[in-house]
């Protein structure tokens, strides 16, 4: 397998690396390269397994049993679970130590192979001869699965290996900057590492984000941050996050996900319904918006995610701009079969994506179109969005909620300076659609010359349009325009206490 090239230097202690803070969500696209710039150095504890596909063609039925025959021409083989997490790191630019036990066979060569490969530290992997290494491997005749088969270790770990763990463990979080668990039940962790791992966290500043079947376990190490995916965060609640909003559910469970868990934050991976972080009380939940996938290619996703979010937090990035990243590596992978790795540059890539130009009315008009069709619900809404702020994000993520695609309309230069005065707009019009744009809710972004965006509204004729909880229907001129086509207002929650205006003369008056 070739591994992508990368840059091993050390950058030094990470204080000279860290990226910083963020006020709100929006991705710069300079943001992986500034993550990798930092190199924060991160630990990775955890099950690895190697993944491998044997794919060839298939033109025939067995005599033995009706099954197709594949003749294999070509075998590959990536790094997975704790493995995948570690090269996932590694390839956007951590420092990155792996301690884990493989086996003494060749599984085990392979797995350590592809991780040198990608740069990974491999000092804490340890050998266990008693254990075959866990492997998962699928046959593929051209695309299609057939089947797959696995090795999977059946003993525990003896005490004397599982004292070298420790031990090992002990000495890579010396200078970390995160350590990331990923307990999948593969027998290597149990809860002598759970108490270790708590003890070495208390009183350090390292992050500590456990992606882990069962999240109730780490309990005890209060993680920083746990990773359950729908299924786990049911298991967690000890019911399902079923019904026909799984998003809502995981939002009005998150007190009691992050009781169970020990966590300081919770971020539910929602698949197909991206993800959703829930701090604590004194911050507003975060949605991201998945790239739509075949179940087929989201394998190792999941890892991907979890190791985009470590880096970024690892270097200091504020929790919803760090799940933002995360779910735009996770997007790519998605876009691929098997298990995959996503490097800065393609990180760095989809996010720039992400901030593409403006829409013009007409062409946008006919996208709208186009999705109408397909039976998605179009969301629109407006405003300036010069500096954006936390109630900024908090409306967006509402808004998109109302429907399918969401609609952004920015007011042009000319008539934020209408509206607001003469020193406004400090954000010109090309980058505040940047920002808005890298939003993983925002699906359109367009603007607009006059004081309101009643034009746009009779143009695209949207099933919703969204304002902000300042404003009521009766304040809305364009209000009666969308009544009249038959779309609905809604106005949305109000968080107080955050002001674009305030914020500017805040800036302002304490500049010398």
């Amino acid at each position: 397998m070739a591994a992508p090239e990368i840059d091993r230097r050390d950058t030094g202690h990470r204080d000279t690396g860290v990226v910083p803070p963020l006020d709100a969500a929006p991705l710069a696209a300079d943001l992986p390269a500034r993550l990798a710039a930092a190199a924060p150095r991160v630990v990775v504890l955890g099950d690895a397994v190697l993944d491998q596909w044997l794919t060839g063609p298939s033109t025939r039925l067995s005599r033995e049993a009706p099954v197709p025959v594949v003749e294999v021409d070509h075998t590959r083989g990536s790094p997975g679970a704790a493995a995948n997490t570690a090269a996932n790191l590694a390839a956007l630019g951590a420092r990155t130590e792996f301690v884990s036990v493989l086996g003494d066979d060749a599984d085990a060569a392979t797995v350590r192979e592809l991780l040198t490969a990608y740069g990974v530290g491999t000092d804490g992997v340890l050998t266990d001869p008693t254990r075959p290494t866990a492997a998962k491997r699928r046959v593929l005749a051209d695309d299609a699965l057939v089947a797959r088969f696995d090795t999977t270790p059946r003993t525990p770990l003896d005490a004397g290996v599982r004292e070298t763990v420790h031990a090992a463990l002990r000495e890579a979080v010396e200078g970390a900057d995160a350590v990331v668990v990923c307990d999948y039940g593969g027998g290597v962790l149990d809860e002598s590492t759970v108490a270790l791992v708590g003890s070495l966290h208390e009183g350090r500043d390292w992050r500590l984000v456990v992606d882990a079947h069962d999240p109730a376990r780490w309990a005890p190490a209060r993680p920083d941050v746990v990773t359950p995916n729908a299924g786990e965060a049911a298991w967690l609640l000890g019911r399902d996050l079923g019904g026909p909003d799984r998003v809502a559910a995981a939002e009005a469970a998150g007190p009691e996900l992050r009781a169970r868990s020990g966590a300081g934050a919770v971020v539910v991976t929602l698949d197909r319904d991206g993800a959703l972080l829930l701090p604590d009380e004194q911050a507003p939940a975060h949605r991201t918006f998945a790239r739509p996938a075949p179940e087929s290619h989201t394998c190792g996703a999941g890892d991907t995610f979890t190791a985009a979010l470590s880096l970024a937090l690892a270097a200091g990035t504020p929790a919803a701009t760090a799940v933002e990243l995360a779910q735009a590596a996770a997007d790519v992978v998605v876009g691929r079969p098997g298990t995959s790795v996503c490097a800065t540059g393609e990180l760095a890539e989809r996010v720039a994506a992400a901030e593409g130009p403006l829409l013009d009315a007409a062409s946008l008009a006919a996208l709208v179109d186009e999705q109408r069709v397909m039976g998605r619900r179009v969301v629109f809404t407006n405003g300036c969005f010069d500096v954006v702020h936390r109630g900024h994000i908090a409306s967006l993520n509402q808004a998109k909620r109302l429907g399918d695609v969401l609609v952004v309309a920015l007011n042009s230069d000319d008539s934020v300076a209408r509206l607001k005065g003469p020193e406004r707009p400090v954000n010109p019009l090309a980058d505040r659609a940047a920002v808005i744009g890298a939003l993983s809710c925002v699906d359109h972004v367009t603007t607009f010359d006059a004081d309101t965006p009643v034009e746009l509204l009779e143009l695209l004729r949207p099933d919703v349009y969204a304002k902000g909880g300042d404003y009521t229907p009766e304040m809305l001129r364009e209000a009666e325009t969308v009544r009249a086509y038959g779309g609905r207002t809604v106005i949305l929650d109000y968080l107080p206490d955050r002001s674009t205006s305030a914020i500017v003369d805040r800036i302002r008056g304490s500049a010398p």
